[in-house]
């Protein structure tokens, strides 16, 4: 299968047939032979199917847990990824979006439509391609393109290129922002132009609440924002049940990127303090803190391994200057680590807490923290959220509550 945009998605898990182009074999004016076309596996009929299958592979892979029935959280069949990033391929006076097969960086496909993307996308993938077609300034030496989506409609285009980019270039790009009626964003090496904003807005729509977020351009963000809702609400009805059988008490959440899930969880805890180590996501989370006028909620840029030296007293950050970690009454940690999963450290770290709320993105090292965790705690919820149809990917929550003799 062609290489898909984003890393973070796997190749499909059933064969892919080859691609094929009604034009392959033939040629273009300037003589080279023209692309095969992209055939991408999106089919809606199929979905089911195939998600009945990660199903059963989660179920069997952590059966030795014991873990209670799996919730399973089907994706949107079409259209679910809001961003996407390209190769833009030159051949002559025409430029067109590329992708590669894996471990094949020499064969070139065309991509037309991409399905898997959201609708905005697709309509400005080929409004941006057809205003730069006859663009020389725009078109020359651009060699990428990046989209970022939200639900709630925004969009945000980032031109990269192997050029420097002059007052030349700025006119020209100003003039297509205008006609895309999107903000535009031109990279080169050490340079970075931003015409308007480097961010989008998005507003989740999450258990009849809405949560306003900045997400900002080369910033983490969930690229499945109907799943991402499903995940907040899952998360919400985990708080919600140790809330009742515990009482209210504190969250810490380590690895928070831009605040997605404090922000939808500030309401189900007194306090919550989350930490962070990337600067843009922390900036990002301190204005979405503002903008759902949250007051229980401190996001800190520390990493976890700086975060267990401050609680233990042993170093003290001026990024904690104003809080008291000693108030607070943490209870539950939140961890949404990325591939890697936690390591051992930080695995006995989180064992400290009465609750745990687990979110994975990759089922074998969750199933190796596990190994560890489920000596001492038990796992009372246990999801399944389809971030990426039609891949072999499987995003994994467990809530774990610790055991008592």
């Amino acid at each position: 299968m062609p290489h898909t945009p984003d890393s973070d998605a796997s190749p499909a898990p059933s064969p892919t047939p080859a691609p094929t182009s009604s034009r392959t074999g033939s040629a273009d004016d300037s003589g080279n032979a023209a692309p095969a076309v992209y055939q991408h596996q999106v089919d809606p009929a199929s979905y089911d199917g195939l998600l009945q299958q990660k199903a059963e592979y989660l179920s069997q892979r952590f059966a030795q847990f014991s873990p209670p029935e799996l919730q399973v959280h089907a994706s949107q069949p079409q259209h679910f990824r809001l961003r996407a990033e390209f190769r833009l391929w030159h051949q002559g006076d025409r430029c067109f979006y590329a992708m590669f097969a894996p471990g094949d960086k020499k064969t070139v496909y065309e991509v037309r439509d991409f399905p898997i993307a959201s609708k905005l996308i697709n309509q400005l993938m080929q409004q941006l391609l057809d205003l730069i077609q006859d663009n020389e300034l725009l078109r020359r030496k651009l060699f990428q393109v990046e989209f970022l989506t939200t639900l709630s409609g925004d969009a945000l285009i980032t031109l990269i290129y192997h050029k420097r980019l002059d007052e030349a270039w700025q006119a020209e790009a100003e003039a297509l922002q205008k006609t895309l009626g999107y903000p535009l964003i031109g990279r080169s090496r050490k340079q970075k132009i931003v015409l308007q904003r480097d961010w989008v807005n998005e507003t989740l729509q999450v258990d009849g609440r809405a949560f306003h977020y900045r997400q900002t351009e080369g910033g983490f963000t969930q690229p499945n924002g109907d799943m991402n809702q499903q995940m907040l609400s899952w998360a919400r009805a985990a708080a919600d049940d140790i809330a009742a059988t515990q009482g209210k008490a504190d969250l810490l959440e380590l690895y928070c990127g831009n605040g997605n899930f404090s922000v939808a969880l500030a309401d189900r805890f007194e306090h919550v303090l989350a930490t962070e180590i990337s600067k843009t996501s922390v900036n990002a989370a301190q204005i979405n803190i503002k903008d759902n006028a949250l007051d229980n909620l401190i996001i800190a840029r520390l990493s976890s391994e700086e975060f267990v030296q401050a609680l233990r007293g042993e170093r003290q950050f001026t990024r904690l200057q104003n809080v008291d970690l000693s108030s607070y009454n943490f209870r539950t940690v939140l961890v949404d680590p990325p591939r890697a999963g936690l390591d051992e450290e930080s695995v006995k770290q989180v064992q400290d807490y009465d609750n745990i709320i687990y979110v994975s993105c990759n089922p074998d090292t969750l199933h190796d923290n596990l190994l560890t965790l489920c000596q001492t705690h038990t796992i009372r919820r246990f999801a399944l959220f389809d971030q990426f149809p039609y891949t072999d990917h499987i995003e994994t929550g467990v809530m774990l509550v610790r055991k008592h003799d």
